[in-house]
């Protein structure tokens, strides 16, 4: 039987239809024609056609394919454009399918929505701790961090744990405060334990959230097998082959591991280990963990925080918060140690930086490090904040590794955190680019959303996916073409991972990942690229997601 593809007008569904195949030549699993393919490969070329065998592209050109081969199936894709399948560089999989279990806390207005958001999913869930995340107080009408009271009245027997947006702050109430024991004399390295006039505000920073981490039940494997399963979903109905997951545990590593050997999951997983000592010792010992779907070669370090929740280490005090500019979360000595430790064993080093400060420090750390160092790819998390005299030491060793939507989410509050002279050097993507050679995309969902259209619009259009048509560009002059976006969500994504040579390219020899869009995001009209739709996403040249009639 061979199928193809085509579109209902004004429709966005899949139809697929059989016919039987009657052609001549070498027997393969698939051939694709009658498309518009971006090959991605090193000239950017086009074609019309290619065809997969055992899960790998073994030809690529014209509508001669056709004539060439014997195909099981066959794809008339009716003219749509196809593309490499997108690699989101730096997201959390795990955290992004636990968030079913959590009261999303996501676009609410105010504390009272708050609390009636948390009464609406106990209702439903009845637990015995309240967890949720998403709020931002950026987004309230009061831009300063909440207190608890309300909280306290409203649940004054449960503890509720509410993680800021960021990841990198938790809101809770005092029954969550006893049960850490947590007091307003405790104090915390690397994080903040916010008061106002001496009293706990509830608001805790960084490394003071691991003072409550202590309480929360961990999830059963049950639970994370089904976060693990829906995240993949998602991940295929928005176009991602292959994720990388920043930050993860020895233990969720390997399930992750054993879903894949057991064809539970099939997404394909770049997987950072967190910075955890008995799990970086673990994997240098063993060396790198790579099959077809699991590459686990680099570590996930922390510079710093967040700058909505004022944690990012800034060089001078925040321009909305005077005398306080926040500091390392690891000294520069221990960033050398771990530095040292993975160059030896051959790991990958990729750490979140955001402030100046901290950005300035993993680059001297990095730049003398790897001095000696052909072709380590180090990266830079986020990079989202540079000092002018800082950009020139990125290098072709050192990949930023950023998230377009943070700098659209961000523009509303970026120039309260920061000033207007300091903002010019902030979400500089393009000059980034210009220092480095390559730049890896992301979204960092759960914080952002998944969907890689939006990437892709904040990137070249620098507006929010919210704004209108007449909204002003935010730092224009740091905008990606078209292509840098797509190749940065492909080509450059597969680099960063040390995966070129299998992944983010229609080439021969390489994996038959790849999706077909209703639209051309690389001809069509800017304003949209937001409403591109998948029809189909493939993996090893099987359909894993389809918009189906």
């Amino acid at each position: 039987m061979s199928t193809f593809f085509t579109m209902k007008k004004n429709s966005l569904f899949l139809i697929l239809i059989l016919l039987t195949a009657i052609s001549c030549g070498e027997r393969v699993d698939l051939l694709v024609h009658n498309a518009k393919i971006y090959t991605v490969n090193e000239n950017f070329d086009q074609a019309t056609a290619f065809v997969v065998n055992d899960g790998k592209f073994i030809a690529v050109g014209g509508e001669e394919l056709v004539k060439e081969y014997n195909p099981a199936n066959t794809v008339d894709a009716q003219g749509l454009a196809i593309f490499p399948g997108f690699i989101d560089a730096h997201c959390h999989l795990l955290g992004l399918g636990l968030s079913q279990f959590k009261v999303d806390l996501r676009n609410t207005d105010g504390v009272e929505e708050v609390i009636q958001k948390i009464n609406e999913h106990q209702q439903t869930y009845h637990q015995k701790i309240i967890q949720g995340d998403g709020w931002d107080q950026n987004q309230w009408e009061d831009k300063s961090f909440p207190d608890n009271k309300k909280l306290n009245a409203a649940f004054p027997d449960t503890p509720v744990v509410l993680e800021r947006i960021d990841g990198h702050a938790y809101w809770v109430n005092q029954k969550a405060i006893e049960m850490a024991g947590i007091d307003p004399n405790t104090e915390v390295k690397g994080g903040q334990i916010v008061k106002h006039k001496g009293k706990l505000t509830g608001v805790l920073v960084d490394n003071a959230k691991k003072l409550v981490d202590k309480i929360i039940p961990e999830y059963s494997k049950e639970d994370k097998i089904k976060a693990f399963v829906k995240a993949q979903n998602l991940c295929f109905e928005n176009g991602l082959t292959t994720v990388n997951e920043a930050g993860l545990s020895k233990k969720d590593i390997y399930l992750i591991d054993s879903l894949q050997k057991k064809g539970a999951i099939s997404l394909r997983v770049y997987a950072m280990i967190a910075n955890n000592p008995a799990d970086i010792d673990h994997f240098t010992r063993k060396g790198i963990l790579k099959t077809d779907l699991l590459n686990v070669r680099s570590v996930k370090v922390f510079a710093d925080g967040a700058l909505g929740s004022r944690g990012a280490a800034l060089k001078k005090n925040y321009n909305d918060h005077k005398g306080h500019y926040s500091d390392l979360l690891i000294s520069k000595d221990s960033l050398k140690r771990i530095a040292e430790i993975l160059l030896s064993k051959s790991f990958q080093m990729n750490t979140h930086a955001i402030g100046d400060a901290a950005n300035q420090a993993v680059l001297e750390v990095y730049n003398h490090v790897l001095e000696q160092t052909k072709d380590p790819r180090w990266r830079i998390e986020h990079a989202q904040v540079i000092a002018p005299e800082d950009f020139k030491h990125f290098n072709e060793k050192i990949i930023p590794s950023v998230q377009p939507t943070h700098a659209t989410s961000d523009m509303k509050w970026a120039v309260d955190r920061l000033g207007t002279e300091r903002l010019n050097g902030a979400y500089a993507y393009k000059d980034l680019l210009d220092w480095s050679g390559v730049l890896a995309l992301g979204t960092d969902f759960p914080v952002e959303d998944i969907n890689p259209f939006k990437t892709f619009y904040a990137a070249v259009a620098r507006k929010s996916s919210e704004g209108s048509k007449s909204q002003k560009a935010f730092l224009p002059k740091n905008a990606l073409s078209r292509y840098e976006a797509l190749m940065g969500m492909t080509r450059w994504a597969a680099y960063a991972n040390f995966e070129e040579n299998e992944k983010g390219s229609i080439e021969i020899g390489k994996f038959a990942d790849f999706i077909i869009l209703d639209q051309d995001i690389m001809k069509t009209d800017i304003e949209k690229i937001l409403k591109t739709r998948i029809v189909a996403t493939i993996l090893n040249g099987k359909i894993v997601f389809s918009n189906r009639l």
